[in-house]
């Protein structure tokens, strides 16, 4: 599980807290990373980007880690129609070649790569204040491209569900209390008791 959000006090640390607990609750172990509360680098320096580069010790263990986990959640807000930018780093360090997908010999980037994560399924939550229709409407869902085109189905991952909870700034204690069992109820649909 990888959480962007700065405020622990966030709707997203709830979310997550629900998700956490859920998994835990259905008999799964649980790899989570709050990548703010780690001070997580989002920087990708140029030395880092070929792929049989030695990479330091934290970003080996989360290499090793995306690479071996039944499934994965990701939760942070809609921030300007993407992740927050340590999200976005974490994607561009971790979610690499040679870990997330390979591309064939002969094919220097050009071709469809194949993918190498073990995940065989993906709950995206989001937070937004753009409503639904809007978000749609006028921006083309951006983040359902993004998670289900570009990062996740490169790397060859069908089974992937994104939920969006909003608006949040204008948002009720009840409609908050309505979205946490709605996570917990997804959770449970993609990640049932072992």
């Amino acid at each position: 599980m990888i959480l962007a959000h700065p405020n622990k006090e966030s709707f997203n640390h709830a979310i997550a807290n629900t998700a956490f607990k859920t998994l835990e609750g259905n008999g799964y172990e649980v790899i989570f990373h709050d990548l703010y509360a780690e001070n997580f680098d989002p920087i990708l320096p140029f030395e880092e980007i070929p792929k049989n580069t030695e990479l330091d010790h934290l970003l080996k263990e989360h290499c090793k880690e995306i690479s071996c986990v039944d499934g994965i959640i990701v939760v942070h807000p809609n921030w300007w129609g993407m992740p927050p930018a340590i999200l976005k780093g974490w994607i561009d360090r971790v979610i690499r070649a040679c870990v997330a997908y390979q591309f064939l010999d002969g094919d220097l980037g050009e071709g469809v790569p194949v993918g190498l994560l073990k995940a065989d399924k993906v709950i995206v939550f989001n937070t937004s204040n753009t409503l639904e229709k809007r978000e749609r409407e006028v921006f083309g869902d951006p983040l359902e491209n993004i998670w289900k085109k570009c990062i996740f189905g490169l790397c060859e991952i069908k089974n992937i569900h994104r939920k969006n909870y909003g608006v949040i700034i204008t948002s009720t204690q009840e409609e908050r209390e309505e979205w946490l069992k709605d996570v917990e109820e997804t959770v449970n649909s993609i990640f049932p008791k072992e």
